[in-house]
């Protein structure tokens, strides 16, 4: 079974700079002044809009959340640590491990495609924010649809009892495994 889309949600950078709650486990994060902060998100959101267009070009339908909230979230334009789409319909919400994260998971994303796609089931793990678990997505896994194999490195933003629940419910095979940089540092992204 492959898992391919016409159609991809994408989330433009709102409140974009280094995130300081998540740079306290992602050594891949560098500080910015405030002179280069000021024209970073800027030059984010044109980015963005360049890359949906040149998607939409080659015929993507793409569907664009624009945060108006004004609530911080720099990370926002990772939506697929909060959310997973499944080709047999089936959405899944993630628990994240920044609080500064956890606002992204808007009620307006989640309603607007149940009003306008075919949503089957809804997984909802974000409870386990409550006890400290947590399991970041498709930023902390990587599925292979094809063959239903779920690759998990885990780290502090996937939990391995998490994982394997989230895989026997959506039926794959879970495989689990721990990594390094080469300074012997923890990587959590798979």
């Amino acid at each position: 079974m492959e898992q391919t889309t016409n159609t991809i949600l994408m989330v433009r950078p709102a409140s974009f700079r280094a995130n300081e709650q998540t740079a306290i486990n992602n050594h891949y994060q560098k500080e910015i002044n405030d002179v280069a902060q000021a024209t970073l998100e800027v030059k984010a959101q044109e980015e963005f809009d360049a890359f949906v267009g040149k998607l939409r070009g080659v015929g993507v339908h793409v569907v664009v959340f624009v945060a108006k909230d004004g609530l911080d979230t720099p990370d926002s334009h990772f939506p697929n640590n909060w959310i997973s789409f499944h080709s047999n319909g089936d959405i899944a919400l993630y628990p994240m491990f920044a609080e500064n994260r956890r606002a992204e998971r808007k009620s307006t994303v989640i309603n607007f495609l149940q009003s306008n796609y075919k949503i089957e089931n809804t997984l909802d793990l974000t409870d386990l924010e409550k006890e400290g678990i947590f399991l970041e997505g498709t930023g902390s896994m990587v599925l292979d649809h094809q063959n239903k194999i779920a690759y998990g490195c885990l780290s502090e933003r996937l939990d391995k009892e998490a994982f394997i629940s989230w895989c026997d419910k959506m039926q794959f095979k879970p495989i689990t495994f721990k990594a390094v940089d080469d300074k012997a540092q923890p990587i959590y992204h798979t």
